[in-house]
This record gives structure tokens, sequence and C-alpha cells, in this order.
């Protein structure tokens, strides 16, 4: 019976989960495409774009804290209130100022506008880390994998969705009429989640955990797991990568399409979530998800060098798709190591610092590589001296610089997949995994060090208690309407 409900209340958390990643892509999608599209800045989009990663980097180990103090239910409200009123106040910005005052560039209204609904987005963050954690709760270890591959399929599908939905919008309604559809959508996350029940106990404070940003608690987590460390700074550093595509992916395709078969043709490359989530979800990642994702990183490097390789709408858009569909795995690997590795009642501060630093990553090359590449790469690739020295490689066209950089930035990504293999963080976090006890959820009795200590000796560790019921919960969730 506490399996059913623990499944049933996975599936709810999804739901809610797909309503609200919709709503929150839905505006931040529209609002880069309405500024390229008013301005035609690719130094615009790259600054919002790595301002939400700048933002998710700053709050991200916050929001790890708080789920750790916090009931996941409770979490996930806070979340879609606070969501709900940035995307208010963001209305009546945008009632309040003309649309060339929120369009300059040069004002203040274009940063407060952005800022606010940026903000609105990057508060969803607080909701995935409770929703990884919610795995580790409600998922015995050996579906974990799976369940994280539906977590996959659950963005992917808001990916599609928003991808096609946003540029219909801002296309046919505009800006104002797309906060308002955001608003409503928001406010009815907020309704479905108050019908949701999480069968979860009152974690239990910790007493080394005084402030409300508990990074040596998170500190403490990553160095008792050897080699995690080693993992998060390798998906930082794709993350660097990552920023090249996060700046360039929008103005390229608006080069290609317009806002409305963008929006389409991003659609289409989404379901490559989908597909890639779904397979996870079918058929796991394998004994050693360590080893798959150095496999996938590698694979998309490969793919990010060569699909904008000639400026052919067809290329692209099924590169783009190959692409996506190897984020939901990599992700997914990332995740189920976490999950068997860090003790429950600290995971969600590991996630946080590992979104902190990822995130930090991306912004850095997205505020770097917009401003070289409009004035520098992308004025080059268009003179005669550019087409004489790269035409034979990347062809011709209008967005021959953004090729460019994106070739380079693929090739790095394979060389440091390749490398990773080779290291001895590889094989001590291999190790690790094979060999990590199970989870207690209800943690130990008092006196007694957590069963689920990621910092285990192997040897305990490989006696660890299989028939612990991991993700059996504390109550019923009654209480408190969690």
């Amino acid at each position: 019976m506490e399996r059913t409900a623990a499944k049933a209340a996975f599936g709810n958390v999804l739901l809610n989960t797909l309503i609200a990643n919709v709503t929150t892509s839905f505006l931040w999608f529209a609002l880069t495409f309405w500024v390229y599209i008013e301005t035609q800045s690719v130094l615009a989009t790259g600054i919002i774009g790595g301002a939400y990663m700048l933002f998710i980097a700053f709050f991200a180990m916050v929001f790890g804290t708080i789920v750790d103090r916090h009931r996941k239910h409770t979490v996930m409200l806070l979340s879609s209130v606070i969501s709900a009123v940035a995307f208010l106040i963001a209305g009546g910005l945008y009632l309040w100022q003309p649309e060339a005052a929120l369009l300059d560039l040069g004002g203040p209204w274009f940063w407060l506008f952005s800022a606010v609904i940026l903000f609105g987005g990057v508060i969803e963050q607080l909701r995935n880390i409770a929703l990884s954690t919610t795995v580790t709760l409600l998922v015995e270890e050996e579906k974990r994998a799976n369940a994280n591959g539906l977590v996959g399929t659950v963005q992917g599908l808001a990916f599609l969705v928003t991808s096609v939905f946003s540029g219909l919008s801002i296309g046919f309604l505009g800006m104002g009429w797309t906060l308002a559809i955001a608003i409503v959508a928001m406010a009815l996350t907020f309704v479905h989640l108050l019908f949701i029940r999480i069968p979860e106990g009152t974690p239990q404070p910790d007493p080394n955990a005084s402030s409300a940003l508990d990074f040596r608690g998170s500190v403490t987590a990553i160095r008792l797991a050897p080699g995690l460390f080693a993992l998060i700074i390798f998906s930082t550093f794709n993350n660097l990568i990552g920023g090249v595509y996060m700046a360039l992916m929008d103005p390229y395709g608006l080069t290609l399409f317009d806002a409305q078969m963008w929006g389409f043709a991003l659609a289409f490359a989404s379901t490559g979530f989908l597909i890639g989530g779904g397979l996870v979800a079918k058929f796991g990642l394998g004994a050693k998800p360590m080893r798959t994702l150095l496999i996938i990183v590698m694979a998309m490097g490969v793919l990010g060098a060569v699909f904008m390789i000639r400026e052919w709408w067809p290329l692209f858009v099924i590169g783009m798709w190959m692409y996506m569909a190897l984020v939901p795995p990599a992700e997914a690997a990332e995740q189920t190591i976490i999950q068997k590795v860090v003790p429950f009642d600290r995971q969600g501060r590991v996630f946080g610092v590992a979104a902190a630093m990822e995130a930090a990553a991306a912004p850095i090359t997205a505020f770097l590589i917009a401003p070289i590449a409009e004035f520098l790469i992308i004025p080059f690739m268009r003179s005669p001296e550019g087409d004489a020295q790269w035409g034979w490689l990347l062809g011709e066209g209008q967005a021959r610089g953004i090729a460019l950089i994106c070739l380079f930035a693929g090739l790095i990504m394979v060389v440091a997949g390749g490398l990773a293999f080779f290291t001895r963080s590889y094989r001590k976090l291999t190790d690790l995994y094979a060999h990590a006890p199970e989870q207690d959820i209800d943690g130990p009795a008092e006196g007694q060090e957590p069963h689920g200590h990621a910092g285990s000796d192997p040897v305990t560790a490989r006696g660890g208690r299989a028939d612990v019921p991991v993700r059996e919960p504390a109550d019923d969730g009654r209480t408190g309407g969690t």
C-alpha cells in the first residue's frame, strides 16, 4: 500500500513539474524571441541566457539547503508562489511602460523587466532540486535511473511544448498576452499542488547547518564520496562549452527561420528529449553510469562540432534532435550517481552545489562568446579573408562565424570526455557507485552512522543491508498537507 502511495505521489509530482516547467520555459523562451526579433542583437540574447544561468548559480546552494530542511511538498508550493508573484510584477511593468522603453537596452526598464521574468524562472530550480531528492525518497534504488529518465522525458516534453508555443505566442499574440498566459498557468500549478500528498517525514534539523547557505555541509558530503567532486567539475567544464550553444543557438536558428518556424524547428528537435529520456526510463543507464556519461559527452561534442558545418537547415535540425536526445541520459547519469553515493539528508545541498557550479560556468562562456561573436568572429567570417581561410570547411552563409565557434567548442568536448576515462577520479567513483550501500531514508538510530553514508568503508559497503526498504515513508503524509 505504501509503495502504491509513493508511486502515485511520484506520478503527480512529475505532472506538476511538467506544468511548472512548461510555464517558466514558455516565458523565458518568449522573452528571448521577443528581444531578438525586436532588437536583432546577439549580445542581448546572450546576456539574457547568461543572466538566467548566473541567477541559478547564485541561488542554487541556498535552494539546496532549503530542500534539505523542509518537506519537498512545501518547497514546491513555495516555488510556485514566488514564480507567480514574479510574473505578476513583470505583467505590471509591461502595462506601465511602453514596449519601446522595455526594449531599450540602454535604459533601466529592459534590465528590470528581464530580471524579474528570469528570477521567476530561476525559482523553478528550487522545485527541480526538490524533485531530484524526491526520486530518492519515492523510488527504490534499482529503478532510480529509470525514474530519472522519466524526469528527463517530462523536461523534454516541456521543452517541446514551449518551443512551439513561445514562438507562436510572440508571433501572433505579442508579449502582453504571453505574460498573461504564464501567470494563469503558474496559478494552476499552485492549485494542483494543493491536492498532491507526498509520503514523507519531517526532515531532522542538521546541528552543523546554522545558516541558509550551508556550504560546509555540502562540501563535507561531496568529500565523503571519492571522485564526486571531479564529476561535478567535469560537468561544470561541459557547461562552459554548453554556454557557447546557449548564447548562439537562437541567433543561428532565427537566421534560418522566422520566429514561428524556429519554434516548430525547436519543437521537432526537442522530441529528442522525449526519445532520450524514454530510452533511459525503459533500459536504465547500465551498471556504470559514469562510463555512460563520458561516452554521451563525447558523442555530444561530435554532434556540436558538425551540425552547423553547412548552413543547411535539415542538417541543423537533425543535429539538434540527436544532441537533445543525449541530454536526458547525461543528466540522468549524474543524478543517479549522486542519489546513490550521497546520504539522503544531504542530497539537496549536493544537488544545489552541483547546480550552482554547473550553472555558473555557462554564463561565463555566454557573456564572453556573445560579444566576441558579434564584434569579431561573425564580421571576420563575412569578410573575404575569413571566407578564404575557412570557406572550404564551413561553406557559405550569413552565420558561418557561429558555425566556426561551435565547431571548436564541440571538439573540446570530445577531447575532455576522452581524457576523463584515464583519470583516477573516474575509477574511484565507478568503484564507489558499485559498492555503496542502500540509502536509509528514515535516517539512523540515535548515535549510529547513516546506513547510506557515502563515505563508508568499501568492505562495509559491500555488505550493505540489501533488505532496507529505502523508499518507505516516515508517515502517511497527511499532516501539514504533505
